[in-house]
């Protein structure tokens, strides 16, 4: 595997020794023995918490106070479509100046575009309202694409450890998505509906405080000349961040689907809970695949990835449509999952390979544009289907989703191949 493109003229502070091994337990226990790694994985936890909590607090929220689905769904959408528009641009600016210099104050602004929704929701504010406070969330940093760049500056030069870091670091996202959602429903629905954005903007802030404080492990900021050019424009990356922007529909449907599902069988309080499980199979998955040195390049690991992804998105439909069970629903979802976090992993590591030196933030954070895209179309879609379709019949928007994921991943796959040829 090529080591992941970093920081120039730096000095990795990794321990040489850490090679290939079976045990999951020592892989991990090498990676955490880093200077420095547990208090930033730390930080970053808390910070990337409320990833998990945002979308499913406003949905709730939104839902419940106006009554309208599409609404709570257009809203979110609008919020994820802004942070896609503005995400690279602050990652530029991560990259020029430094994490800790930028993440805070952005950070801040986008705690304050939620505390806004909060109170225009609370007080009744008119609907286009909710869009405007909603648009301050876009600064909101990619707390897991920093992390991921501290570990690339660590682990150039193993790049065995990086597939385990990079692995860990999914495992970390499915965590957060997976407990995220279930304390965001357990907060909205056991005291009020505002808490699960409010408890998610205290941890948010909290967390990146945490994370910025430890400068000994952030990567060294890169001016930027007239030379630099986006990575968009890297070989091999317009059709992986498309194939990317697909694979985000996949979660934006099903979590607004899944709600409504829960909903419509009179439990809405568990839809945090089912989504949970999905995030469950993935987290155990994303470990597993950590401990595990996969054979062959990256690029054709990828749309087998996806593949089985698509396949396996079929079953949440089939148990909705064929039982109409939530936990047969649930049993779905966590078998469903476990595609996930290979499949991501993948993804970013092709996303790190490509991605040229000293413009890592951004890269990946195009990566996550790609993702919160396809979350915000496939969360609208999804709305606008169960409002129309019902939500069983609505499980159909995942899985079409899915199948475009697999089609851009082949094709990414057969012109990397062509251009390699060249």
């Amino acid at each position: 595997m090529p080591t992941a493109p970093t920081s120039t003229g730096s000095t990795s502070t990794a321990p040489t020794s850490t090679a290939p091994t079976s045990s999951a337990a020592t892989s991990y226990t090498r990676l955490f023995a880093i200077p420095g790694a547990r208090a930033f994985t730390l930080g970053n936890l808390i910070a990337r918490f409320p990833q998990g909590m945002f979308s499913i607090s406003a949905v709730i929220m939104i839902s419940g106070s106006r009554g309208s689905y599409a609404l709570a769904g257009a809203v979110t959408a609008t919020g994820l479509v802004a942070n896609a528009l503005v995400g690279p641009w602050t990652a530029r600016l991560v990259d020029r100046h430094g994490q800790a210099r930028i993440a805070v104050p952005a950070t801040v602004i986008s705690a304050c575009g939620s505390l806004a929704l909060l109170l225009c929701v609370h007080f009744g504010a008119p609907n286009w309202t909710l869009f405007a406070a909603y648009l301050a969330s876009a600064t909101t940093p990619n707390t897991g694409g920093l992390s991921r760049a501290r570990w690339a500056h660590l682990l150039k030069e193993t790049p065995d450890a990086l597939h385990t870091a990079n692995s860990f670091e999914q495992a970390a996202d499915e965590l957060c998505y997976m407990l995220g959602p279930v304390a965001a429903a357990f907060l909205c629905g056991s005291l009020f509906p505002e808490a699960g954005t409010l408890v998610s903007v205290v941890l948010m802030v909290t967390g990146v405080l945490i994370f910025a404080a430890q400068r000994a492990t952030e990567p060294p900021p890169h001016a930027r000349t007239k030379a630099t050019k986006t990575p968009l424009r890297a070989r091999g990356m317009p059709p992986l961040l498309l194939a990317f922007l697909a694979t985000g529909a996949i979660f934006g449907s099903l979590e607004v689907v899944t709600v409504a599902f829960a909903d419509a069988q009179g439990h809405k309080v568990w839809a945090g809970g089912i989504l949970a499980l999905q995030a469950a199979g993935s987290c155990a998955a994303g470990l597993a695949y950590g401990a595990w040195r996969p054979a062959g390049p990256a690029a054709r690991r990828h749309p087998l990835c996806v593949a089985a992804m698509a396949a396996l998105m079929t079953l949440p439909l089939l148990a909705a449509w064929l039982t109409g069970s939530l936990y047969v629903l649930g049993g779905a979802l966590l078998v469903a999952g476990m595609a996930t976090a290979p499949t991501m992993v993948t993804g970013m590591t092709l996303v790190q390979q490509r991605t040229p030196t000293g413009q890592l933030n951004e890269g990946m954070t195009l990566a996550v544009t790609g993702i919160l895209t396809g979350i915000a179309c496939g969360s609208a879609t999804g709305g606008a289907a169960v409002e129309h379709w019902g939500p069983t019949a609505a499980y159909t928007v995942p899985v079409t989703a899915a199948a475009c994921a697999l089609l851009l991943a082949l094709y990414a796959y057969v012109r990397s191949a062509r251009q390699g040829s060249r």
